[in-house]
C-alpha cells in the first residue's frame, strides 16, 4: 500500500486526537467502519477539514473561519509579557539613527509598539488563512494542512541567507510572506509521492522530499527569486488561450511558465491542471530577445464559461505592471459583462499611476486626487492579492495635516483631535471617540478614529408606511435573498413596522471603533454605543436598509434581539453572496463575543 505523504512526514498524525474525532464522526454519519490504516484515517480527517474550511458555500466557509480565527490568534500571536527587551532597545536605536535623539519609551509608547507588532502578526496570519481557504489556492486539502502546520513555526524569510528565521514565543516579526510559485512546486513534488511512492527513487524528488519543509520551501523560493522575465521593457506580444478541460493544454501552460519567476501558483504542474479544469486560462506573453512571445506578463483565469476568476501580473503580490495596463484593458473589452468588475480595477490602477507620476514630478494633487488616494469614498481596487504598495508609498511622502483640511474642506484649526478642542466652529474630528460625541455639532461624515482609514460611515434609510408582507415582496422583486431565519424573524410577533414614514440617520462602527481592540460581548457593544450618543435600531431597519443599501459589506444591525424557532436570540445582518444581496441573521445573545472587525449599524438621531 502506498503511504500518504502526510504519514511519511508526520507519522504521529494518524493517532492524534483530532484525527480520532474526525474518524468517529464520519463513522457515525456513514454507519461504515473506517479501516485502521493511516491513509484512510488521514483522508477522513482531511474530508472533515475540507467541509469546515473549504465548504463550497462561501457564507458557511466565512463563518467557520471566523469562529476559529480567535483561537488561531490566541495560540499564535505573541503575548505582551513575552516581548523581549531587545525589541524596545532596537526601537530606541532606530529613533536615534533617524535623528530623534535619545528617546525615553514610556509605558504608553511600549504598549502602542506592542499593539502594532501584534497587528502585523495578525495580518500575516490572516493572509495565510484567507489564501489557503480561497478558490485561488487549488491545492489538495492535505497539502494545505501540511503547509499551514509548517508555516506557523516560521518567521520571516531571510533573502540574503536563503533561509527562514526560527520562531519562538518571543518572536516579534510577522509570519512569513506567501510565495505562491514555490508553494505550488512543492505541492507538485508531494503529489508525485502521493500518486506513487516509487517517485522517491528519483534522486531529486527524494532529496527535496526528505528535506524539512522550511529548507525545501526556502530552496524553491531562492530559485524563483533568481528567475526573471527576459526583455521586461517590451510590451509587444500576444495572448494565448489554454482551453478548459484539456490536460495537454495544462501541460503546455505549465511548461511556458517554468523558470520564469512569475510568482503565480500556476507555475506548479498540478495547480495548472486544476485551474485549467475549472475554466479557460489566458496568458499574455511579451516578445523575448528573438522577437518570440515567450515571456508571461499577464494571466486571466476563468471560472466556468462566463466568469473571470482572477487576473494577475508579475509585480509583488501579483499586481499588474502599469505599462501592461492598456494591453489588459483591450483584452477585458472582449469579455463583455464578465469584464465589468475588472474594468473598475483597471480604472483605479490607471488613476493611481497618474497620481504617482504627478508625485514624482512634484505636481500638486487636486482635491479629487487626494480623496481617491486616501480612499475616502471607496477602496482602491487592484489586481493583486494585497493592496497596491504604491498607495502607502505615495501617502508616506505626504503631510496628512496639510492634506486633511483640503479633503474635509475646512481650515486646520477647524479639525479637533480630542474633546477639549471642540468648539462651535469645529467641522471635523480625528481621534478617539468619547462619550456623547454623536450628540455634538460635528457631522458624522467628518468623524475619524484615525485618518483616513478610521472614517465613521454614515447611512440613511426610511422606515414606516409598509407592512411586513410589503417589505418581503419588495425584497423578492429586487432579487434579494432572504434566509429562512430572516423570514422567521420577519414573521415573528416581535417584529413590527410603524405606520408613519420616518427618515433615519444611521452610523456604522466597528467593535474596535467602540474601544474594544480585542473584541467584546453584545451587551458591552450596546452599552458603549449608548455612551457615545447612539441608539439601537428598530428591527424594521434590517429589511429597510437592505433595500436601500446595495453595497457588499457585511454589517450587523444593532437592535433588540428577536427569538428564533430554536429559542436563540438573533439580529439581522446584511451581506453579499452568490451575486445576490442577502438579508440574514446572526446569533446575538448578551454574552455572545464579537471580533474587533465586526461592523454594527446604530441609529444616530431622527431627521
Amino acid at each position: 500500500m502506498e503511504k500518504h505523504p502526510l504519514h511519511l512526514k508526520i507519522p504521529e498524525l494518524q493517532k492524534s486526537e483530532e484525527v480520532e474525532l474526525a474518524v468517529e464522526k464520519q463513522e457515525r454519519l456513514t454507519e461504515e467502519k473506517i479501516p485502521n490504516n493511516p491513509n484512510e484515517r488521514i483522508e477522513a480527517y482531511m474530508d472533515r477539514l475540507e467541509n469546515i474550511f473549504l465548504n463550497p458555500n462561501e457564507r458557511v466557509r466565512e463563518r467557520n473561519l471566523e469562529m476559529v480565527k480567535n483561537k488561531i490568534y490566541d495560540n499564535l500571536l505573541i503575548k505582551k509579557e513575552n516581548f523581549p527587551e531587545s525589541y524596545f532597545e532596537l526601537q530606541k536605536r532606530v529613533a536615534r539613527e533617524q535623528g530623534h535623539g535619545d528617546i525615553e519609551i514610556t509605558p504608553e509608547m511600549r504598549d502602542q509598539m506592542m499593539n502594532v507588532a501584534i497587528e502585523d502578526q495578525k495580518h500575516s496570519l490572516d493572509q495565510w488563512t484567507d489564501y489557503l481557504t480561497s478558490e485561488d489556492a487549488v491545492y489538495p486539502a492535505w497539502f494545505k494542512y501540511y503547509a499551514w502546520s509548517q508555516v506557523i513555526k516560521l518567521s520571516q524569510f531571510d533573502k540574503e541567507r536563503g533561509e527562514f528565521k526560527k520562531r519562538t514565543d518571543s518572536t516579534v516579526a510577522p509570519y512569513p510572506d506567501i510565495y505562491r510559485e514555490p508553494l505550488a512546486e512543492l505541492c507538485d513534488l508531494y503529489e508525485k509521492v502521493k500518486e506513487d511512492n516509487k517517485a522517491l527513487k528519483d534522486d531529486e524528488v527524494k532529496r527535496l522530499f526528505s528535506e524539512r519543509f522550511p529548507s525545501a520551501y526556502a530552496e524553491l523560493i531562492q530559485k524563483s527569486l533568481a528567475s526573471q522575465i527576459e526583455n521586461q521593457e517590451e510590451i509587444k506580444g500576444e495572448w494565448i488561450k489554454y482551453e478548459q478541460g484539456s490536460m495537454n493544454q495544462a501541460e503546455k501552460l505549465y511548461e511556458s511558465l517554468e523558470g520564469k519567476g512569475t510568482g503565480w501558483c500556476t507555475a506548479g504542474k498540478s495547480t495548472a491542471e486544476a485551474q485549467v479544469e475549472q475554466g479557460d486560462f489566458y496568458v499574455y506573453y511579451t516578445n523575448d530577445s528573438e522577437d518570440k512571445p515567450t515571456q508571461p506578463r499577464l494571466a486571466i483565469r476563468m471560472n466556468g464559461q462566463n466568469k473571470i476568476g482572477e487576473i494577475r501580473g508579475i509585480l509583488p503580490h501579483q499586481n499588474v505592471e502599469p505599462m501592461m495596463q492598456e494591453v489588459l484593458d483591450k483584452k477585458l473589452n472582449t469579455f463583455g459583462d464578465a469584464g465589468d468588475i475588472y474594468r473598475e480595477k483597471s480604472y483605479d490602477m490607471q488613476r493611481l499611476t497618474k497620481i504617482e507620476e504627478k508625485t514624482k514630478s512634484n505636481q500638486e494633487l487636486s482635491k479629487e486626487d487626494l480623496i481617491f488616494l486616501y480612499e475616502i469614498n471607496r477602496k482602491i481596487e487592484g489586481f493583486g492579492y494585497d493592496k497596491d504598495p504604491r498607495i502607502e508609498e505615495i501617502r508616506g511622502e505626504r503631510n496628512i495635516k496639510e492634506d486633511a483640511p483640503i479633503i474635509l474642506e475646512c481650515k486646520p484649526e477647524e479639525i479637533a483631535t480630542n474633546e477639549s478642542e471642540i468648539t462651535e466652529n469645529t467641522k471635523a474630528y480625528i481621534g478617539k471617540l468619547f462619550p456623547n460625541i454623536f450628540k455634538t455639532n460635528i457631522n458624522p461624515d467628518n468623524i475619524y478614529t484615525s485618518f483616513p482609514e478610521g472614517k465613521i460611515q454614515k447611512y440613511e434609510t426610511q422606515i414606516g408606511g409598509k407592512t411586513k408582507d410589503e417589505l418581503m415582496l419588495e425584497m423578492q422583486e429586487k432579487n434579494i435573498n432572504i434566509s429562512d431565519y430572516a423570514k422567521d424573524m420577519l414573521n415573528s410577533q416581535d417584529f413590527t413596522t410603524q405606520t408613519n414614514q420616518e427618515n433615519l440617520n444611521l452610523v456604522r462602527l466597528t467593535v474596535k471603533d467602540l474601544g474594544f481592540p480585542n473584541g467584546t460581548t453584545t451587551d458591552e457593544i450596546y452599552k458603549k454605543a449608548e455612551e457615545f450618543g447612539l441608539e439601537l435600531c428598530p428591527a424594521e431597519v434590517g429589511p429597510s436598509l437592505r433595500l436601500s443599501y446595495l453595497g457588499k459589506d457585511y454589517m450587523v444591525i444593532a437592535m433588540k434581539q428577536i427569538t428564533d424557532r430554536d429559542g436563540r436570540l438573533r439580529v439581522f445582518d446584511l451581506y453579499w453572496y452568490g451575486g445576490k444581496l442577502v438579508l440574514s441573521t446572526f446569533y446575538a445573545k448578551p454574552s455572545n463575543r464579537w471580533d474587533d472587525y465586526h461592523k454594527f449599524i446604530f441609529r444616530s438621531r431622527k431627521s
